[in-house]
């Protein structure tokens, strides 16, 4: 697994009525296998930033590294997973999606297919192999959608809400399968969310942007036994403090919603 650095990144936009800094001067590291969440309102620069890390986007200025090297567009070292759920081919089954980054590897017919069912059983969808984007539902495209991240062992993950759009027991069982599916990978994750209760469930660390314009605020390391249990004080506790910093103290706390 690899450590990432994040050095004083920004972009910046020019529009028709002058320029807008999407993300301004933004800095954090992880380390190798830890799980950091962004969160912040909308508009803050948090998905902006996840692309930067993917290579999607140039920053205006600012260095990210992994694993000590510099990241100069996309690689196979990450992989990323969306909200939207035509991330997903529809022409190709489930097994035919998560094979599709081994393919471009010019992994051998028979090794990703194995790969890609090993993946597919980790997401616990090995019984859905075959079946289309169209006969699942919302929560199953996206464990398809994560087994294809992992199939081509990408050192880090990278997620934007990806769970965003589901209903909110779907969310709950996906949050609950992402923990798992990271302790049994050890990847070095960052993921994006607005969603307070999902970023105590989920993280180690928790980086709180501002939109003002989007730079880091504070970070919040979560000191929770795992499995966590949304329900507990100490968890409630560590919504409140995620909302105090991001200017909601009178909002009301509640488990993963």
């Amino acid at each position: 697994m690899q450590e990432i650095e994040v050095t004083d990144v920004s972009l910046v936009y020019d529009t028709p009525a002058g320029q807008v800094h999407a993300v301004d001067h933004a800095s954090f590291e992880l380390k190798a296998s830890e799980f950091l969440c962004l969160v912040g309102p909308s508009g803050c620069g948090k998905s902006t930033l996840l692309n930067i890390l993917a290579g999607f986007l140039k920053p205006s200025g600012g260095e990210i590294k992994i694993g000590g090297k510099p990241v100069n567009g996309q690689g196979m070292d990450r992989g990323v997973v969306f909200q939207d759920f035509a991330q997903l081919f529809p022409w190709r089954t489930a097994l035919g999606n998560v094979t599709f980054g081994l393919e471009m590897k010019g992994v051998p017919k028979e090794e990703r297919e194995q790969i890609a069912l090993e993946q597919l059983k980790l997401v616990k969808l090995e019984k859905f192999a075959n079946a289309y984007p169209h006969h699942l539902s919302g929560g199953m495209q996206q464990r398809v959608a994560i087994a294809r991240a992992l199939a081509y062992n990408p050192s880090v993950l990278l997620m934007d809400e990806p769970f965003a759009a589901l209903d909110a027991l779907t969310r709950d069982d996906m949050q609950r399968l992402l923990a798992e599916v990271w302790r049994e990978t050890r990847k070095t994750v960052i993921y994006v969310t607005h969603n307070v209760a999902e970023a105590v469930y989920l993280a180690d660390r928790v980086v709180v942007m501002s939109p003002h314009p989007g730079r880091v605020k504070k970070e919040v390391v979560i000191d929770l036994p795992r499995p966590r249990d949304p329900l507990s004080v100490a968890f409630l506790e560590y919504q409140k403090q995620l909302l105090q910093e991001l200017g909601e103290a009178t909002a009301k706390p509640s488990a993963r919603q």
